[in-house]
């Protein structure tokens, strides 16, 4: 090749404008030290949560402007070491070493230090600043520091880790402006950090690395830090309460029942709101549409799927808010260490009880807080028994039951409720002992955990959260609800049955009700001959000899085939079923009235006291709930787990139902 022609080729590559990616700020830091809060002050709401590519690990990724320049920040998973040992920890090492395949290492490091307790924090912040990559030191909750009485000399803390150290406060916005300076500085002219200090005097082994690391890190505290230690003392005296064996169970037990009385309590109001308004767009659009197909899919489909998604949006919104509040304040870190014992004992971490209480609520934002489980084996395990706790979709099924069974003995009925709340409770700690000792063999990981300082929480990071979480359920979960609702009224509806093809007996019986006038109930029977020739009630048919042994009839279970879609779906459907029709939704008495009067083709009754005992025993334990199923997909990263979860469940449930029909029936129950 001639010199011309070489000196030709950057002018034709600059024809085509360079596509280039924004500098990259990773925040690194040990858990607790403050900088997921430092990273929802400098994005705001302009930030988003992904999974690292090939990963179910989360992250956060958000972008802001320093010095004019638009930049990519990153919150990386907490870490006290690059000696990785969780798969959050191995891969901040991966980000923050450039070794995930097609990534560079960041632009800048920041690293996150709590400022009331450097001492920690800087064993981390050795390993980071002897990488040589520019760096800073963002010292955060400074404004905690210096009410807890804490000197800190900047000149030498910056001095001995050489490179820039800014103190920030999060919560009040103290230093924001001089971190936007830094950043700037530090992405305009990168500077590689210097010790003042080397921090391992001797490299012939490994096993000394830790202990010239931690002297170092004392070394340099002592050097820049002064006074404190008050704090500490009102810590320990509160500590010494909840966390005591006895005593810690009671205010843990206390905190949680007033949190999730607190969320029962304010979002019943959103969520009659959301229930009302959907309610009101589905008679919008049957007033505005000629009645049909296309007013059905909208009405019924589109708008009944959309809105049975949303109602539930108010108890996540809540529950990750308050939970927030709770991790914040510090208190969480003593509720998973007093229940790890406990827990421990049927092979699941102490962090796995708060998820288990929040899936009374519903099981999909309890799946989506196993997050807070490091490990992945506890966390799996945590993940696959979730759905055995009664969620609030299983109580209308209850109250149904309790109905037909006690209807004028609140005592016994409400034994009964509470017997399968227990049963779903004992259910979930045993499928976790088995599961740890078979599929997920391997010993609960113990409990290492840092008892962080209690502060007051911040409203705007409990808010910031709350809307992430919000925004993650409608774009993952709520696709795949939506599909699977639009699937449900698609088998439900087709194919067509023209009244002309009904049974003689059938369409005699329509039209009596019509000259009647009584036209609701000619449509609820219309109704319930079109569901019972639709595809699923074809399925409910195939269906019914599998269930017949658990003395379920063929209305019992189209009913259950329905339920996949949504636990609750059962009523309804037995309304339709039944001719009740709407009526059901009026006066509820008329719904128990036709169940109690049902009949078998020999005339013996169906819903005798066996059938509602195995009926209640099926719904306590089968997984139907498949918007569940889709959100174990997306925090697995894998269909073989929800696949695992339906399949062990459904096992259960038939067989607990068949064992519970057939011994009462033996009974004579």
């Amino acid at each position: 090749m001639s010199i011309a022609a070489q000196t030709e080729l950057p002018i034709l590559a600059t024809a085509r404008p360079l596509v280039t990616r924004p500098p990259r700020v990773a925040l690194v830091g040990n858990p607790n030290a403050g900088k997921t809060s430092l990273f929802n002050r400098l994005t705001g709401l302009r930030a988003k949560t992904a999974n690292f590519p090939g990963t179910t690990v989360e992250h956060r990724r958000g972008r802001i402007v320093c010095g004019g320049k638009t930049v990519e920040l990153i919150d990386l998973p907490g870490l006290y070491s690059l000696d990785a040992v969780t798969p959050d920890e191995q891969v901040a090492r991966q980000i923050i070493l450039g070794e995930r395949h097609g990534a560079s290492t960041p632009d800048l490091l920041v690293i996150v230090v709590d400022a009331t307790n450097i001492e920690r924090n800087l064993f981390l912040a050795s390993q980071v600043l002897e990488l040589e990559q520019s760096t800073i030191v963002a010292l955060t909750q400074i404004d905690l520091a210096r009410k807890q009485g804490i000197g800190i000399d900047l000149g030498e803390l910056s001095q001995r880790l050489g490179c820039r150290v800014v103190p920030v406060s999060a919560r009040t916005g103290e230093g924001i402006a001089a971190l936007h300076k830094a950043l700037a500085q530090g992405l305009s002219v990168p500077e590689q950090p210097v010790l003042a200090e080397p921090v391992s005097a001797c490299g012939s082994c490994g096993g000394c690395q830790y202990a010239t690391r931690y002297d170092w890190a004392e070394r340099t505290s002592n050097a820049a830090v002064h006074g404190g230690g008050t704090h500490g003392h009102w810590t320990e005296a509160i500590d010494r309460v909840v966390t005591h064996k006895f005593v810690g169970l009671m205010c843990f037990a206390a905190v949680m029942f007033l949190t999730f009385m607190l969320i029962f309590w304010i979002a019943q109001y959103p969520m009659e709101l959301i229930d009302g308004w959907f309610a009101l767009a589905g008679g919008a659009v049957n007033r505005w549409l000629p009645a049909g197909d296309l007013a059905s899919l909208l009405a019924d489909g589109l708008i009944g799927g959309v809105g049975g998604m949303l109602i539930f949006l108010p108890q996540i919104c809540l529950l990750f808010f308050v939970l927030a509040l709770l991790e914040d304040s510090g208190y969480m870190a003593r509720a998973a260490f007093v229940m790890d014992k406990l827990m421990h004992r049927v092979g699941l971490p102490g962090k796995a009880f708060v998820p288990m209480l929040s899936a009374h609520a519903c099981a999909i934002p309890a799946i989506m807080s196993t997050r807070v489980i490091e490990d992945r084996r506890d966390r799996l395990a945590t993940i696959l028994v979730l759905p055995l706790m009664s969620c609030s979709a299983r109580v209308p099924v209850y109250a149904m039951v309790t109905a037909l069974l006690f209807p004028h003995d609140p005592l016994r009925a409400a034994l009964l409720f509470a017997g399968a709340y227990l049963l779903g409770i004992v259910a979930a700690l045993a499928m976790a002992l088995v599961f740890k000792t078979t599929l997920l063999k391997g010993r609960t990981k113990p409990l290492v955990i840092e008892l962080p300082h209690y502060r007051l929480p911040s409203l705007r990071n409990a808010f910031v959260l709350m809307l992430d979480r919000a925004w993650v359920f409608i774009k993952t979960a709520g696709s795949v609800i939506l599909v699977i609702s639009l699937a449900m009224w698609i088998l439900a509806t087709y194919p067509k049955t023209d009244i002309m093809e009904l049974p003689a007996e059938q369409q005699t019986r329509i039209a009596q009700l019509q000259s009647a006038g009584d036209t609701a109930a000619a449509d609820a029977l219309l109704q319930q001959a079109q569901l019972e020739h639709s595809f699923a009630g074809r399925m409910g048919a195939i269906a019914q000899p599998v269930f017949a042994p658990l003395g379920f009839d063929w209305k019992m279970s189209i009913g259950i085939v329905s339920s996949f879609a949504a636990r609750e779906v059962i009523v309804s459907t037995l309304a339709v079923l039944y001719g009740v029709g709407e009526a059901a939704d009026e006066d509820v008495n008329s719904l128990y009235q036709s169940l109690r009067s049902s009949k078998h083709p020999d005339g013996a009754p169906v819903y005798t006291t066996a059938a509602c005992l195995s009926l209640l025993v099926f719904y306590v334990l089968a997984m139907q709930c498949l918007p569940t199923q889709a959100v174990t997909r997306r925090e697995t990263g894998s269909w073989k787990w929800p696949a695992i979860q339906l399949a062990y469940m459904s096992v259960l449930a038939y067989t607990a139902a068949l064992v519970t029909y057939q011994t009462a029936s033996w009974c004579g129950l």
